[in-house]
């Protein structure tokens, strides 16, 4: 049995279970997730158990005694939180150790600590990823720019989180008319909220903003307030967070450009890889997003299904947004799109690379040397 561990990832998180998990599962591997409660029935064949706790600090204890107690052959950790419980559940239970990186983990302590005690933390943090990566069996990097926080001799394998396509999902049919904006999944300050509704008055009369997704930094009360100041209440809906078939359906019916809107000043900003950049493609929506964020203006720009802003601007993103009132300009980056999350962009590809590191971890005659490590 694999056990994919999560110390903060929630039951039917897309990347642990709907791309990675169901992977897995497709194989022939028995596949448990075992994440923050509460437990459901299966997603995608992946069992879901779950643990409880007031304080992800607390939880990890049970994460430890409960992986002990499957047994499983191996422990598939998803936060650096969790690559340690994996590492001491591993070494007293026997089971492989794989650790998934998502972020660029060394800057997310910088907003939380002062400007003179970030470098220190970043070294500290470094070296512990380092060991761990060391000690793991593998590593497997959720997208380029993370190599340089494990050893080279730590097997380094990139499944990068591309376009997951479901026969049943809908495409978008570009018409006339105002435009709605879509911005899918999680939404802060940090992710360009006031820099969204400054544009939103800019932007053409009737334009409108779909909001599919939670607030993550404890802003949406602000964002309420600022939108009712400049007078955009009736012309915006958040709906919270929405089971994912659900919530590209809702997309794929009412919206009509897809935003990423990271600002800069992060360094996971600048090597963001999101799903609602590929969710946005593979149904068909033209995306704006930002210019400096290497990994994501590298996509739009080759795909050529968008259009790259300065994201600090809302001038800029208004003139973007201008730009893509035209029904045939949306149709034609939106078409570039959907046809690059069903080729170089789509999940398959990465499928394929995670099975073939699994099957290596669980060959025997493989468990006496590391795995290679594939295309980073």
């Amino acid at each position: 049995m694999i056990l994919l561990l999560s110390a903060a990832h929630p039951a039917d998180d897309m990347r642990v279970v709907r791309k990675e998990g169901a992977a897995l599962v497709a194989a022939g591997w028995a596949v448990t997730h075992l994440c923050p409660g509460p437990a459901g029935p299966p997603i995608t064949g992946v069992v879901i158990e779950a643990v409880s706790g007031n304080s992800r600090l607390r939880r990890l204890p049970a994460l430890y005694r409960r992986a002990v107690a499957l047994k499983p052959a191996v422990i598939h950790a998803s936060e650096p939180d969790a690559w340690a419980v994996a590492l001491l559940a591993g070494a007293r239970c026997g089971a492989r150790v794989v650790l998934d990186v998502h972020e660029h983990y060394p800057s997310r302590l910088d907003s939380r600590l002062p400007t003179w005690l970030r470098p220190v933390a970043r070294l500290a943090l470094r070296l512990a990823m380092r060991g761990m990566g060391w000690l793991a069996d593998a590593v497997v990097l959720a997208k380029d720019g993370l190599t340089a926080d494990f050893s080279a001799a730590c097997p380094r394998i990139a499944v990068r989180n591309h376009a997951l396509i479901s026969p049943s999902l809908p495409r978008r049919i570009h018409r006339d008319g105002p435009v709605t904006l879509l911005h899918l999944g999680a939404i802060g300050v940090r992710r360009g909220w006031p820099q969204l509704l400054d544009a939103l008055v800019l932007a053409p009369a009737g334009t409108r903003l779909l909001v599919i997704g939670r607030f993550t930094d404890g802003s949406e009360p602000a964002f309420h307030a600022a939108a009712a100041t400049a007078g955009l209440t009736d012309r915006i809906e958040v709906t919270g967070w929405m089971p994912a078939q659900a919530a590209l359906a809702r997309a794929a019916a009412e919206a009509d450009i897809n935003l990423v809107l990271f600002q800069p000043g992060e360094e996971n900003h600048r090597l963001a890889l999101p799903h609602k950049l590929f969710d946005g493609m593979a149904i068909g929506l033209p995306a704006i997003v930002p210019d400096f964020a290497t990994g994501v203006a590298g996509i739009v720009r080759e795909a050529g299904c968008g259009v790259l802003v300065d994201v600090t601007s809302p001038a800029a993103i208004a003139t973007a947004i201008v730009a893509l009132t035209d029904p045939a300009a949306r149709t034609r980056l939106g078409d570039a799109g959907w046809r690059a999350a069903r080729g170089a962009w789509g999940w398959e590809a990465e499928a394929v690379r995670l099975v073939e590191l699994y099957r290596g971890l669980k060959n025997p005659a493989a468990r006496q040397q590391r795995p290679k490590s594939i295309a980073v």
